[in-house]
């Protein structure tokens, strides 16, 4: 085991035991409180708000790759290809409104809760699995999609057993990437009562408790480095895989 790998183990297993037993750490994170003031978050289960942050962004990411990659497929057959200017415009839509902006359209239409957070993760997860899905399925070797031609495969067939997994690891990049930011952009959904790791830090901040802000900070932070070196693997082992293919 490399020593990166026994770093990351170390981080998910004190991430881990900090999540159940959070009091075993109130020593280190007394150092940032106040005198009176608490050392661990105590509004609320700490591994259940955890939970509820990754299950938000799991979800919206689902709902933004099955849409993304649609519409990639789409605007990459010949019926589709003149929808690709639309496509890449309501791609985009989430990138040109920042995600507050997005919750506070949707908050009059949907109410508070996680509904306004998962339509503007949703909108910002578009863009990146748009764009990389379409790099992949228009950069394969024509050689390869030449061969599958000749051996009679229809065109779903080739989509489904040549492109889709020849691009795959590309798509992943851009599914890694909006986790990534999900991640992130998911704790502004506290502000309008989404159950997200962004109200352990608002809660620090409305009380002065640095304590808190570096709690739910931290855990934010060590999720998006050990999910994104996860990804990075399953991409690195993807692009093994397809390299044989190629090969082939």
């Amino acid at each position: 085991m490399t020593v990166g790998n026994l770093v990351r183990f170390a981080a998910l297993a004190l991430l881990v035991l900090f999540l159940f037993r959070p009091d075993l750490f109130s020593g280190f994170f007394a150092l940032f409180a106040r005198p009176n003031q608490p050392p661990i978050y105590n509004q609320g289960s700490l591994i259940d708000i955890t939970l509820n942050h990754l299950l938000i962004v799991l979800a919206a990411t689902v709902a933004s790759t099955v849409i993304a990659v649609g519409l990639a497929i789409v605007v990459t057959r010949p019926f589709g290809a003149e929808f690709l200017p639309l496509s890449r415009s309501l791609a985009n839509i989430g990138q040109t409104f920042p995600p507050v902006a997005v919750l506070a359209l949707a908050v009059p239409m949907l109410g508070f809760g996680t509904a306004p957070t998962l339509v503007a993760l949703f909108l910002y997860g578009l863009l990146p699995i748009f764009e990389n899905t379409l790099t992949g399925l228009t950069s394969l070797p024509p050689a390869v999609t030449d061969a599958a031609k000749g051996v009679g495969m229809t065109g779903w067939q080739r989509l489904l057993k040549v492109e889709l997994p020849l691009a795959l690891p590309v798509i992943l990049a851009g599914i890694r990437l909006s986790v990534v930011i999900s991640l992130a952009t998911a704790t502004i959904g506290s502000t309008v009562a989404a159950r997200t790791l962004g109200e352990v830090i608002i809660a620090g901040l409305t009380s002065s408790n640095t304590a808190f802000v570096l709690q739910g900070g931290l855990i934010v932070g060590i999720l998006a480095v050990l999910i994104y070196d996860a990804l990075s693997a399953l991409e690195r082992l993807l692009m093994a895989r397809t390299g044989q293919l190629r090969r082939t």
